[in-house]
């Protein structure tokens, strides 16, 4: 590659944010950016903003996708508040994301899609580029669509064909501007379009001629470049939170020796997790699309009784469909995990869209006292970890498991050291050995109160199982009151002794103080970052965030009783703040929420925390 002569500025950290049509290909436009990112050895978090409606009109601001990294020279827990960058494909990009980039931020859109069809689809009256709406901000115009045509113009491309890689054109000139090596995006198009070397062939190119175009005219008075971020050494690579909790339950049957069972059905946005499985047959690994939600838990319940590590995935409106057999998992007392990726609700809500709010229906959502062990994981690589821990709680204290995610961390992405399996947590399910002559189907370890696991087809184990009340030791099925009384207390008492398993909640900043902020599952990063800068500017706040919900971690109260307030932010109506207000009711929370489909912002919640330290 040409190097250009232009001053380079050292930056710590940088937001970029690409914006356009639902066809225009920006989720993988920011995706090959990420893959760069990391390549370059930065630090880095992303936030894919996917339209609501699927095929919204071409053109308009229902129909503009985005997606935003935030990546540096030191540790990155958000996708970042509002871009340094911002690339926006068309009119209607422009508008619905000119609010998301900072005062005297970089736009580069295309021009030749500012025409009067596009600006009247979009909403504008006027022109943006002509009638000084963006005066303050650095704006380049350029002619992408026409420079993509003509990069390709040799390839003999039909003009759908050769406006496909326009993406690519846009992503160059961001490549010149933070003084990217685009020849290592060359080796994707390769294993990506292997079955059509005309694409390859125009995609290397447009890409190419971007970075040229940006460097042979000058589009900037100046390029940017992020040191690499002091990482340990190890195998990294970029991750998807979908994906590393499909790599987290694959690594926990290999740990187990167990084989993993998914029966799921696709949903939005969970569906990736079985696309993933569904790739590893040769770890025995055996991953298949039921005919709905119902029959994705109930082969997952038939898969634990048969001894495999069973698990289902869904999001919200899954989630409740799986609720009658979920009790029948509670009642049988099988290992089952449930992976629910959370979207906007109720009903079909918000499908593309990220919220916290189905934590009411993990923890309360069954018919009867039907108590599980319900966690959160906090961002895109904690997924790959929170997976493991829900499947060796499940398999070790022969419980149902609900690990919540959300679409935020399920389709953002960041950086993720590969760990070796072998370096994890035994997982030590407690197999009845054959011919034990103290089997009993409900005869429990003392310590843990689980029952034992007795595989079929084991020598001297055989046993009734089903959804009726059982009796005590024998299993029986028993009406009888005392017992049933006596088997909901161990159900529910086997959940809380989950508690001596899990580490202590730990503390972010002073571990006594004015101020605590709690959260819990995917707004941590977030939530830590105002922390971190709040703290930096003297003030006096501490940071509590819960991946383990139910049960709550041992020491949650004693955390608590040493600060003066305590505010709980999620991004619901409040159903974390109220489950602590039921389980500990000595303190008194303040709350702030936000029901948007959006992730918390660092300066808005900087602003409430502010305003709570300041309340005499």
């Amino acid at each position: 590659m040409t190097k250009h002569n232009k001053k380079t500025v050292e930056l710590e950290s940088a937001v970029v944010r690409f914006a356009g049509d639902s066809g225009d290909g920006m989720q993988l436009t920011g995706g090959l950016f990420s893959d760069s990112t990391a390549f370059a050895g930065n630090d880095f978090a992303t936030f894919p903003d996917y339209p609501a409606e699927i095929r919204a009109p071409q053109g308009t601001v229902s129909g503009v996708s985005g997606f935003q990294i935030h990546f540096g020279h030191t540790d990155i827990h958000t996708s970042g508040d509002q871009a340094d960058v911002l690339v926006a494909m068309n009119p209607a990009s422009l508008k619905a994301n000119l609010k998301w980039v900072k005062p005297h931020g970089i736009i580069i859109v295309d021009s030749d899609a500012f025409t009067e069809k596009n600006l009247k689809k979009a909403g504008y009256e006027t022109n943006p580029l002509e009638d000084g709406s963006l005066n303050g901000y650095t704006v380049i115009q350029a002619p992408i669509s026409t420079l993509t045509k003509e990069a390709v113009k040799h390839l003999n491309l039909d003009n759908k064909s050769a406006m496909k890689s326009k993406n690519m054109f846009a992503l160059g000139i961001v490549y010149y501007l933070f003084n990217r090596d685009y020849t290592k995006t060359f080796p994707f198009f390769e294993e990506k379009f292997k079955k059509n070397p005309l694409v390859v062939e125009a995609n290397k190119t447009v890409l190419k001629e971007g970075y040229n175009y940006a460097e042979t005219i000058e589009l900037f008075p100046q390029t940017y470049a992020i040191k690499p971020a002091p990482l340990n050494k190890g195998r990294y690579r970029n991750v998807t939170g979908n994906l590393a909790t499909s790599w987290g339950i694959l690594a926990a049957a290999e740990r187990s020796g167990h084989n993993l069972f998914l029966g799921s059905y696709p949903i939005t946005p969970a569906s990736e997790i079985l696309q993933e499985i569904t790739k590893h047959k040769s770890l025995s690994a055996i991953g298949i699309q039921m005919e709905d939600e119902i029959a994705g838990i109930v082969s997952t319940i038939g898969a634990s009784f048969a001894g495999a590590l069973a698990v289902t995935s869904t999001s919200g409106p899954g989630l409740s469909l799986k609720t009658e057999a979920l009790g029948l998992a509670v009642m049988t007392e099988l290992p089952v995990v449930v992976i629910d990726v959370q979207r906007g609700g109720p009903s079909t809500g918000l499908p593309t869209k990220s919220e916290q709010s189905d934590l009411y229906q993990a923890l309360f959502g069954r018919n009867g006292d039907a108590p599980v062990v319900v966690m959160a994981a906090k961002s895109a690589a904690d997924c790959f970890y929170s997976a493991y821990e829900a499947c060796k709680i499940a398999m070790e204290h022969m419980v149902p498991v609900i690990l919540l995610t959300d679409g935020s961390i399920a389709n953002g992405s960041e950086v993720f050291k590969i760990p070796k399996v072998a370096d994890l947590p035994e997982i030590n399910p407690p197999v009845a050995k054959a011919n034990d002559p103290n089997y009993a189907p409900y005869r429990r370890n003392p310590e843990k109160l689980n029952r034992y696991w007795a595989l079929p087809g084991t020598e001297g184990l055989r046993h009734r199982i089903g959804g009726l009340e059982k009796e005590d030791i024998t299993g029986h099925v028993s009406h009888d009151p005392l017992n049933h009384q006596k088997m909901t207390k161990f159900r529910q008492e086997k959940v809380d002794k989950v508690a001596n398993y899990i580490d202590d909640l730990e503390v972010f900043g002073d571990e006594e103080g004015e101020l605590l902020v709690i959260s819990w599952g995917g707004t941590y990063g977030v939530v830590l970052t105002a922390i971190e800068e709040m703290r930096a500017e003297g003030k006096n706040v501490s940071h509590a965030h819960f991946k383990h919900i139910m049960p709550l971690p041992k020491n949650t109260a004693e955390v608590f009783s040493k600060f003066k307030k305590h505010i709980v932010v999620e991004i619901n109506n409040g159903q974390f703040v109220n489950y602590l207000r039921m389980k500990l009711p000595d303190f008194k929370y303040s709350q702030y929420n936000k029901i948007q489909g959006l992730p918390f912002m660092v300066n808005e919640l900087k602003e409430q925390f502010n305003d709570l330290l300041n309340e005499k």
